[in-house]
Protein backbone atom coordinates (compact mmCIF):
# COMPACT_ATOMS: atom_id res chain seq x y z
CA UNK A 1 0.00 0.00 0.00
CA UNK A 2 1.28 3.48 -0.85
CA UNK A 3 1.36 6.04 1.94
CA UNK A 4 1.27 9.78 1.81
CA UNK A 5 0.74 12.53 4.33
CA UNK A 6 -1.02 15.88 4.16
CA UNK A 7 2.33 17.68 4.04
CA UNK A 8 3.63 17.56 0.50
CA UNK A 9 1.11 15.32 -1.24
CA UNK A 10 -0.83 17.98 -3.11
CA UNK A 11 0.92 17.19 -6.38
CA UNK A 12 -0.42 13.61 -6.40
CA UNK A 13 -3.30 12.72 -8.77
CA UNK A 14 -7.02 12.71 -8.06
CA UNK A 15 -8.78 16.00 -7.43
CA UNK A 16 -10.86 14.62 -4.55
CA UNK A 17 -7.76 13.38 -2.77
CA UNK A 18 -5.98 16.65 -3.57
CA UNK A 19 -8.81 18.67 -1.97
CA UNK A 20 -8.79 16.35 1.04
CA UNK A 21 -5.03 16.66 1.55
CA UNK A 22 -4.94 20.42 0.95
CA UNK A 23 -7.73 21.05 3.46
CA UNK A 24 -6.11 18.78 6.06
CA UNK A 25 -2.79 20.60 5.62
CA UNK A 26 -4.46 24.02 5.83
CA UNK A 27 -6.05 22.96 9.13
CA UNK A 28 -2.73 21.64 10.46
CA UNK A 29 -4.05 18.08 10.58
CA UNK A 30 -1.65 15.16 10.31
CA UNK A 31 -3.33 12.59 8.08
CA UNK A 32 -1.91 9.43 6.59
CA UNK A 33 -3.49 8.31 3.33
CA UNK A 34 -3.07 4.70 2.27
CA UNK A 35 -4.00 3.07 -1.00
CA UNK A 36 -6.08 -0.07 -0.62
CA UNK A 37 -7.89 -2.51 -2.86
CA UNK A 38 -11.60 -1.97 -3.43
CA UNK A 39 -13.81 -3.39 -0.72
CA UNK A 40 -17.38 -4.62 -1.06
CA UNK A 41 -18.29 -3.69 2.52
CA UNK A 42 -17.15 -1.69 5.48
CA UNK A 43 -16.20 -4.94 7.22
CA UNK A 44 -14.05 -5.98 4.26
CA UNK A 45 -12.37 -2.55 4.20
CA UNK A 46 -11.61 -2.89 7.93
CA UNK A 47 -10.03 -6.29 7.32
CA UNK A 48 -7.89 -4.93 4.50
CA UNK A 49 -6.73 -2.07 6.72
CA UNK A 50 -6.13 -4.33 9.74
CA UNK A 51 -8.57 -2.43 11.97
CA UNK A 52 -12.05 -3.02 13.37
CA UNK A 53 -15.23 -1.67 11.74
CA UNK A 54 -15.58 0.67 14.75
CA UNK A 55 -12.33 2.37 13.69
CA UNK A 56 -13.75 3.33 10.28
CA UNK A 57 -15.80 6.47 10.57
CA UNK A 58 -18.52 7.03 7.99
CA UNK A 59 -18.99 10.65 6.88
CA UNK A 60 -22.71 10.84 6.22
CA UNK A 61 -24.24 13.76 4.35
CA UNK A 62 -27.52 14.69 6.03
CA UNK A 63 -30.07 16.99 4.44
CA UNK A 64 -31.75 19.58 6.65
CA UNK A 65 -35.39 20.41 6.00
CA UNK A 66 -34.34 23.92 4.90
CA UNK A 67 -32.30 22.43 2.03
CA UNK A 68 -28.89 22.84 3.66
CA UNK A 69 -26.71 19.93 4.73
CA UNK A 70 -24.55 18.74 7.58
CA UNK A 71 -22.01 15.98 8.08
CA UNK A 72 -22.54 13.25 10.67
CA UNK A 73 -19.43 11.25 11.58
CA UNK A 74 -20.53 7.79 12.72
CA UNK A 75 -18.33 4.77 13.60
CA UNK A 76 -18.72 1.80 11.28
CA UNK A 77 -20.17 -0.45 13.97
CA UNK A 78 -22.92 2.04 14.80
CA UNK A 79 -25.80 3.73 12.98
CA UNK A 80 -27.06 7.27 13.03
CA UNK A 81 -29.72 7.93 15.67
CA UNK A 82 -32.22 10.16 13.94
CA UNK A 83 -34.03 11.20 17.15
CA UNK A 84 -30.75 12.15 18.86
CA UNK A 85 -29.44 14.09 15.85
CA UNK A 86 -32.75 15.87 15.23
CA UNK A 87 -32.90 16.88 18.89
CA UNK A 88 -29.32 18.16 18.82
CA UNK A 89 -29.85 20.14 15.62
CA UNK A 90 -33.24 21.38 16.84
CA UNK A 91 -35.34 20.21 13.91
CA UNK A 92 -38.05 17.64 13.34
CA UNK A 93 -36.85 16.43 9.93
CA UNK A 94 -33.47 15.29 8.61
CA UNK A 95 -32.77 12.78 5.85
CA UNK A 96 -30.07 11.07 3.84
CA UNK A 97 -30.15 12.50 0.32
CA UNK A 98 -29.76 10.42 -2.84
CA UNK A 99 -26.18 9.81 -3.99
CA UNK A 100 -26.29 12.48 -6.71
CA UNK A 101 -27.50 15.12 -4.24
CA UNK A 102 -24.73 14.17 -1.78
CA UNK A 103 -22.22 14.46 -4.62
CA UNK A 104 -23.51 17.93 -5.54
CA UNK A 105 -23.39 19.00 -1.88
CA UNK A 106 -19.81 17.82 -1.24
CA UNK A 107 -18.01 17.13 -4.52
CA UNK A 108 -17.42 13.55 -3.34
CA UNK A 109 -18.98 10.25 -4.36
CA UNK A 110 -20.52 8.01 -1.72
CA UNK A 111 -17.84 5.88 -0.14
CA UNK A 112 -15.29 8.70 -0.44
CA UNK A 113 -17.15 11.49 1.39
CA UNK A 114 -15.30 13.49 4.02
CA UNK A 115 -15.83 16.97 5.47
CA UNK A 116 -12.18 17.71 4.61
CA UNK A 117 -12.03 19.28 1.17
CA UNK A 118 -15.77 19.26 0.66
CA UNK A 119 -16.77 21.76 -2.01
CA UNK A 120 -19.17 23.24 0.56
CA UNK A 121 -18.38 23.78 4.22
CA UNK A 122 -21.26 22.24 6.13
CA UNK A 123 -21.52 21.93 9.94
CA UNK A 124 -20.04 18.72 11.35
CA UNK A 125 -21.57 16.56 14.10
CA UNK A 126 -19.38 13.74 15.39
CA UNK A 127 -20.51 10.83 17.50
CA UNK A 128 -18.85 10.94 20.92
CA UNK A 129 -17.68 7.32 20.60
CA UNK A 130 -14.96 8.33 18.12
CA UNK A 131 -13.17 10.49 20.70
CA UNK A 132 -9.74 9.63 22.01
CA UNK A 133 -8.52 7.38 19.21
CA UNK A 134 -7.08 7.15 15.74
CA UNK A 135 -9.72 6.58 13.09
CA UNK A 136 -9.91 5.83 9.38
CA UNK A 137 -12.18 7.72 7.01
CA UNK A 138 -12.76 8.44 3.36
CA UNK A 139 -9.98 10.32 1.60
CA UNK A 140 -11.95 11.87 -1.25
CA UNK A 141 -11.44 9.13 -3.83
CA UNK A 142 -12.14 5.41 -4.12
CA UNK A 143 -9.26 3.09 -3.27
CA UNK A 144 -7.81 5.25 -0.50
CA UNK A 145 -8.38 5.57 3.21
CA UNK A 146 -7.12 8.23 5.58
CA UNK A 147 -6.00 7.79 9.16
CA UNK A 148 -6.29 10.72 11.57
CA UNK A 149 -6.53 11.43 15.29
CA UNK A 150 -10.26 11.84 15.97
CA UNK A 151 -9.81 14.58 18.56
CA UNK A 152 -7.57 16.60 16.26
CA UNK A 153 -10.10 16.11 13.44
CA UNK A 154 -13.13 17.22 15.44
CA UNK A 155 -11.19 20.19 16.81
CA UNK A 156 -10.01 21.27 13.35
CA UNK A 157 -13.54 20.96 11.96
CA UNK A 158 -15.10 22.68 15.00
CA UNK A 159 -17.40 19.70 15.14
CA UNK A 160 -20.16 19.30 17.67
CA UNK A 161 -19.24 16.08 19.51
CA UNK A 162 -22.26 14.37 21.03
CA UNK A 163 -24.15 11.08 21.35
CA UNK A 164 -25.73 10.82 17.88
CA UNK A 165 -25.59 7.08 17.21
CA UNK A 166 -26.94 3.73 18.32
CA UNK A 167 -25.44 0.24 18.03
CA UNK A 168 -25.96 -1.18 14.55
Amino acid sequence: MADETAAGASSQGGTGRDRFLADAAARGLQVDVVERPAAKSLEEAAGILGITPADIVKSLVVKHKDGSFLFALIPGDRQISWPKLRNLVGVNKLSLPPADVAMDATGYERGTITPLGSTNKWPVYADATIAGRRISMGAGVHGYSAFVDADALTGALRAVVADISDPA
